[in-house]
């Protein structure tokens, strides 16, 4: 019953991303024959499913090759195999382990990314688990702040953690920045915000593939049990509920 309703969280949380983007190219897997005009369109959905290019074209070659290794013909025949591939490429994120004492974790991301409410539904979570929470704010603002705050960081040998909120609703256009996150503060990990409010949810393939961060929590609703540790096969089936 307890993963039953895991699964039916993530399933609504995932409705969007489920209905307007995977739910396309559920449609178009119908009864033609596999081809070369069927490739070109399920790389172009992909690509708008926001799996970037280079997880998609991973993707393609990967099924081209299961297509004539298992000597499949139709383009139905294909639900299967995008489901598995697809959630063959999600990592479990590792055990979160609070040795130090206290444990400082840098939250970091661009304006209105929804930093201040994941920081609300994490201090909800680590009290429920008896942990005690103190916020702190830091002013990125002012000029060289960013630069300055490394440099304390590296002389305090804090902080222990570093974890970038990435706003769902925003798809590829935040791999970038998380590039440049990544870049400045060596990026421990990454939380997705507002995946309730997304139909790019398909960007947590590309964040995996070309940024290699574990995603460590999703956002799936406003209150503040609605912070998810996050969970592949909870979202691989979300997203690809049509395909099963």
């Amino acid at each position: 019953m307890e993963n039953n309703n895991i699964f039916n969280k993530w399933k609504d949380g995932l409705a969007r991303t489920r209905k307007t983007t995977f739910g396309r190219i559920a449609n178009f897997l119908g009864t033609s024959d596999i081809s070369d005009e069927l490739w070109e369109n399920l790389e172009a959905l992909f690509i708008q499913a926001d799996l970037g290019m280079e997880t998609t074209l991973d993707v393609i070659q990967s099924l081209q090759e299961r297509v004539h290794l298992e000597g499949l013909t139709r383009s139905d025949e294909l639900a299967q195999a995008i489901t598995e591939e697809l959630s063959s490429r999600l990592n479990t994120p590792p055990p979160l382990v609070l040795r130090e004492r206290p444990t400082v974790i840098l939250i970091a991301g661009v304006n209105g990314s929804g930093k201040t409410t994941t920081m609300a539904k994490l201090g909800k979570r680590f009290q429920s688990e008896g942990k005690k929470v103190i916020f702190g704010a830091a002013d990125t603002y002012r000029a060289a702040a960013i630069d300055q705050l490394q440099i304390w960081g590296e002389r305090l040998g804090a902080p222990h953690a570093s974890w970038l909120v990435m706003d769902a609703t925003t798809g590829q256009n935040a791999l970038h920045q998380a590039e440049a996150f990544n870049e400045a503060i060596a990026l421990d990990g990454v939380i997705l915000a507002k995946l309730d409010s997304s139909a790019r949810g398909g960007m947590a393939f590309a964040i995996q593939k070309e940024l290699g961060l574990p995603i460590l929590y999703a956002g799936l609703g406003e209150s503040a049990q609605d912070l998810e540790v996050f969970n592949p096969q909870a979202f691989a089936r979300g997203i690809l509920a049509d395909f099963l």
